[in-house]
């Protein structure tokens, strides 16, 4: 996302300024390459997501792409958020559970993630 990341990260940064709130959250088949990112923007503490806009990437990490970093940014102003909260690393595998392959099993496009905690990425036994 070069300069556009950048500028994500310095809003993330900056701590919770009011509502709206975008989250960003980047997913991939390991946690060296992201392939997705997701953002969701939020109105207030209580509602669920107003906007849930999902960016792929195939060829290049979605972390790095700059046109990938600039519809993020678009979507952001276009909804005048305040606070940005983004992960600091990989979340977990792109594929949506119960949309993707069924409910409560291990995706089967994405082996690394099957034994890993999504949020430290350590194996779990």
């Amino acid at each position: 996302m070069g300069k556009s990341r950048y500028y994500l990260e310095k809003k993330a940064k900056s701590g919770f300024r009011g509502y709206p709130v975008a989250t960003i959250a980047f997913y991939g088949p390991t946690d060296h390459f992201a392939s997705k990112v997701v953002v969701a923007i939020f109105r207030s503490e209580t509602e669920q997501s107003e906007v849930l806009e999902r960016f792929f990437s195939e060829e290049s990490d979605v972390r790095f792409d700059e046109i990938i970093g600039s519809q993020v940014l678009a979507v952001i102003e276009s909804h005048a958020v305040q606070s940005v909260v983004m992960t600091d690393r990989i979340i977990g595998c792109p594929h949506e559970e119960g949309i993707d392959y069924p409910e409560g099993t291990p995706c089967p496009q994405c082996p690394f993630w099957a034994s890993r905690d999504r949020w430290t990425g350590e194996r779990i036994h």
